[in-house]
This record gives structure tokens, sequence and C-alpha cells, in this order.
């Protein structure tokens, strides 16, 4: 029996020409930038988004306002996953770090000037969004 794919939501949080990144304090990718995401739980795609956004940096976000701009089916050898990420650009509060024994440090980095060393599943989806491609990617099959 196959396992079904885990489901992430990753956030773009966008502000002006700047996306907020954080870099990974955990085994997996440590010392490397991702944005802002989580496993689905019981609860709805952009529920979802806004719950790992609101955990992991204190910013609120209206899953209503969420707008999906890329979906990317990764393969792993521990499985596969799909990540849906979403775009907001409305919320409230300012970003801080909620998890640090997770996350070493977040920070805003210019469209056009991104950290070189993002994981590669999240920087697909990033890129994806970015570049206005269809909407969908697969990386790793």
């Amino acid at each position: 029996m196959t396992t079904p794919p885990i489901l992430d939501t990753h956030v773009i949080l966008r502000g002006g020409d700047k996306i907020l990144m954080s870099q990974r304090g955990g085994p997996y990718g440590y010392g490397r930038w991702h944005l802002p995401s989580g496993k689905l739980e019981d609860e709805s795609l952009p529920d979802g988004a806004a719950r790992e956004l609101l955990e992991e940096t204190g910013v609120t976000v209206d899953p209503a306002h969420l707008r999906m701009v890329h979906v990317v089916h990764h393969r792993q050898p521990e499985g596969a996953r799909v990540g849906f990420f979403f775009l907001a650009t409305e919320w409230a509060g300012e970003p801080v770090n909620r998890e640090p024994a997770k996350c070493l440090d977040l920070r805003w980095f210019a469209v056009h000037d991104l950290p070189d060393d993002i994981i590669e599943y999240p920087a697909q989806g990033l890129d994806g969004y970015l570049s206005g491609s269809n909407g969908l990617a697969l990386h790793g099959w």
C-alpha cells in the first residue's frame, strides 16, 4: 500500500519587493533558507497556511486574503509531499522568530536578491510564483 503524500503549506509573505524568509535551525536543511511553512493538520489549506505563519512568525493573516500561487509535487526518499504556496500581501504584526529551536533567523530579502542557499523544494515553489509559470512544478520525480 502506498502512503498518501504529506500536504504542506508555504507562505510567501511579500511586502513591496521584499519576501520574508527563515533560516532553518532543525536537522533538515540546517542553515539554509526557506519560507514559513508546515504540514497541514485537520484544517483547510488557507487556514493551515495562516496557522503556520502565526506559529512561526507571530504575523496574523486572514485566510481569505491568501492567494494560492503555486503547487510543488515533491518526491523524497521518505515519500511524496505536495506543497501549496500562498501569497500574503496583507497582514497584522511584525515578524518575530517564535520558534528559535527550529529557526536561526528571519530576514526580508529583495525579490531580485534572494539567498543562494534556499532549500530546493521551497525554492521551486518560490521560483514558480516569481516567474509566473503554469502553477505546478515537479521536484524529484
